[in-house]
C-alpha cells in the first residue's frame, strides 16, 4: 500500500501557498495545488519541478459545489488526504471598527472564515481515511486578541476590523474543531506565517514566501499536538 503523505493546499497558485506546495513536494509528498482558477493553477504548476507529484485542483473555497467536485476528484485519484492546509485568504480593507464597511466584513469573512469551514467539512471524510489527520489553518498574529490588548504589540497600529476579526474567528474555529476531533486523533492548529511579501500587502512584508512557507511546512509535517497557535520558533497567545 502506498504510504506517501497526501496534502491539499488551498489558494496555492501564488505566494505562500505555492511555496508550500513546492516544499512539501520536495519532501516527497503528493500535493494537490488548490486554485480558484484552473488556468492560473496550471500556470503555477509549470514553475515547479515537473517530476514532482503535484496535481492542480480547481477549487473555490466559498462554493459548496466546487468543493464537492474537488473532494470527489481526490477520492477518485487518491482515496484519502493526510493534511489539509487552509491557506486561501484575502484582505479587502484595513478600516478601524468605527469606519469598517459591512461589504468588507462580509467579503473578508466569506473567504477567511466561511471558506476554511466549508473546505474542512468537505474534506473531512478524506482526512478521516488518511493516516496523519492534520489540519493547518493559516492565521495571523493580527488575529490574536491577547496581542491586540497589549499596547506594546509591534503591530498595534494595524487595527483593521475586517481582516483582524476574520483571523480571530478562524482561530476560534481552530480551537473548537481541535476539541471536536481530538478523540479521532486529529491535529488541528493555526499558524502565523509572519509578515510576508505577498499580493495581500503589496509585497511590503520583510519575509519571503519561502520563509513563511517553511513555518507552515514544519507544522504540516511534524507531530506537534493539537489546538495551538504556532509561529516561527514558538507559539502565540490566542
Amino acid at each position: 500500500m502506498d504510504t506517501t503523505p497526501i496534502a491539499l493546499v488551498t489558494g496555492a497558485n501564488k505566494g505562500i501557498g505555492l511555496a508550500l506546495v513546492q516544499q512539501l513536494a520536495a519532501a516527497g509528498w503528493t500535493v494537490y495545488l488548490g486554485s480558484r482558477d484552473a488556468g492560473r493553477g496550471q500556470a503555477a504548476r509549470t514553475t515547479l519541478d515537473p517530476a514532482a507529484d503535484i496535481r492542480v485542483l480547481a477549487l473555490e473555497v466559498t462554493d459548496p459545489a466546487s468543493l464537492a467536485a474537488a473532494a470527489a476528484q481526490i477520492q477518485a485519484d487518491s482515496g484519502r488526504l493526510d493534511v489539509l492546509v487552509n491557506n486561501a485568504g484575502i484582505g479587502m480593507e484595513l478600516n478601524p471598527p468605527s469606519t469598517a464597511t459591512l461589504e468588507a466584513l462580509r467579503g473578508t469573512f466569506q473567504t477567511n472564515v466561511f471558506g476554511p469551514v466549508l473546505v474542512t467539512q468537505a474534506m473531512l471524510p478524506l482526512l478521516r481515511a488518511g493516516t496523519l489527520k492534520r489540519i493547518v489553518n493559516v492565521s495571523s498574529e493580527l488575529g490574536s486578541a491577547t496581542l491586540h490588548g497589549d499596547p506594546n504589540f509591534k503591530y498595534a497600529a494595524v487595527n483593521g476590523l475586517a481582516y483582524c476579526a476574520s483571523k480571530s474567528a478562524l482561530n476560534a474555529f481552530t480551537v473548537l474543531l481541535s476539541k471536536e476531533l481530538y478523540a479521532e486523533g486529529f491535529a488541528v492548529n493555526a499558524v502565523n506565517p509572519g509578515y510576508t511579501a505577498t499580493d495581500l500587502n503589496g509585497h511590503s512584508g520583510p519575509l519571503s514566501a519561502t520563509q513563511a512557507a517553511s513555518t507552515l511546512a514544519r507544522v504540516a509535517t511534524s507531530e506537534l499536538g493539537t489546538g495551538s497557535f504556532f509561529t516561527e520558533g514558538g507559539r502565540l497567545p490566542w
